[in-house]
């Protein structure tokens, strides 16, 4: 059972998003927004953030899909993955970038931020462009790469899964090259290897990526 609670909360803009908000469990480490992937706030998400409430961070995770069709959750068959994807890259990044900056603003410092897949490429967008930012990790992002002549504005780090067919070994190689103030890691796993889909879990690759993930919010809160 879900820890948190789906609440209404106002961008910079006015429009309201629905946000999924959990409070941390005992001494409170900092804020973290946790990126959602391309099938929204699902079940999966949520778990996610109650985890990292429980290592103390009090987690926001917006659902951005509210501006194109509000309470948007579906499944992982290729027709609901299709749609869930057409609303990922149905808008511009920047418009990502900026209700996610929202979320980072409403939270109390230091503030970090994760995300995976779709919401591994906002979270590189976002350190790179927004403000606030203490440390930012990003899963197995397709949009990372290219964006690698931006540079974070805070210590981040990047996994992606070595037989990851949306995302060319190349394409990671020159992120590296391009960004070596950046710490990327491969796994050997594939695209989704933290998700709860038992084709692309890998316990062992999520394992370290989230003792990582921690390692990273603990060295840079403050």
């Amino acid at each position: 059972m879900s820890q948190g609670r789906m609440i209404p909360m106002n961008m910079s803009d006015g429009k309201s998003l629905g946000v999924y908000h959990v409070e941390p469990k005992g001494a409170r480490r900092g804020g973290l927004v946790v990126i959602q992937e391309i099938f929204g706030i699902t079940g999966h998400i949520k778990a996610v953030c109650d985890g990292f409430a429980a290592d103390g961070y009090e987690v926001i995770a917006p659902a951005l899909f509210d501006r194109q069709m509000p309470g948007f959750v579906c499944g992982y068959s290729p027709e609901e993955m299709q749609k869930g994807a057409a609303l990922a890259y149905g808008a511009p990044i920047e418009s990502r970038v900026a209700d996610v900056q929202s979320c980072i603003d409403a939270l109390k410092g230091p503030v970090f931020l994760v995300g995976y897949c779709f919401g591994g490429s906002v979270a590189w967008a976002a350190a790179c462009r927004g403000t606030g930012v203490a440390a930012a990790s990003s899963y197995y992002g397709r949009l990372a790469p290219e964006m690698a002549d931006e540079r974070p504005k805070c210590p981040t780090i990047c996994h992606f899964g070595k037989s990851d067919a949306s995302i060319p070994m190349e394409k990671v190689e020159m992120l590296a090259a391009k960004r070596p103030d950046v710490a990327v890691y491969v796994y050997d796993a594939g695209h989704g290897f933290n998700s709860d889909r038992p084709t692309h879990r890998d316990d062992a690759a999520a394992k370290l990526a989230r003792e990582r993930t921690l390692e990273l919010f603990r060295k840079h809160a403050g």
